[in-house]
């Protein structure tokens, strides 16, 4: 029997139908049976605060530590807010690295896809994660690099990913499977 790991999905976007989710959402359609993806939701986490910390940690901090604790691996997908990192994803960083020396995200092997209804791809939310990465110590999968423009185009009517955007995807996903078992701490 081979390994099956858990893998976290962070969406930096809160909106039900947004194209980061639904890229999510195949991306976890096209994983091999070596990996399992789960959407790790982040739109109910208050907004990190280390006095609140000190007085009773909130339920959902607890629930999304332990969800990221749990998991083997963590996959993001973020679209991009100001050439940067939306603040519902960056809050969820934040809260998971809290308290100091007690992250739930470090040593977990991860990989960044950004997708974006304009040209770039996202190219300045997806290297804003990864620079929080290498505080967290989580070691990035660097190719292949996921900047996915046009991402009205992404998807057929019916909702189902078009033919010309399921190839790369494949090939991420297949390539991210074994980033996280080379990458996996025992």
């Amino acid at each position: 029997m081979s390994q099956v790991y858990s893998v976290a999905v962070v969406v930096g976007s809160l909106r039900k139908e947004s194209y980061n989710r639904k890229v999510a959402r195949a991306l976890s359609e096209l994983a091999p049976s070596s990996l399992a993806l789960k959407i790790i939701e982040i739109g109910d986490l208050p907004l990190y605060n280390e006095d609140v910390e000190a007085e009773a940690v909130p339920k959902a901090w607890e629930r999304f530590r332990k969800e990221i604790r749990d998991s083997d691996a963590v996959l993001f997908v973020t679209p991009e807010y100001n050439r940067s990192v939306p603040g519902c994803l960056k809050n969820a960083i934040d809260v998971g690295s809290r308290p100091y020396g007690q992250s739930a995200w470090s040593g977990k092997p991860t990989a960044v896809v950004s997708v974006s209804p304009g040209a770039i791809g996202g190219f300045g939310a997806n290297h804003a994660v990864r620079q929080s990465l290498v505080f967290l110590d989580m070691p990035c999968m660097q190719m292949p690099e996921a900047y996915i423009g046009g991402a009205a185009s992404l998807f057929e009517d019916s909702g189902k990913l078009n033919d010309n955007t399921r190839p790369f995807l494949q090939a991420f996903v297949d390539k991210f499977a074994s980033w996280v078992k080379l990458n996996r701490a025992v």
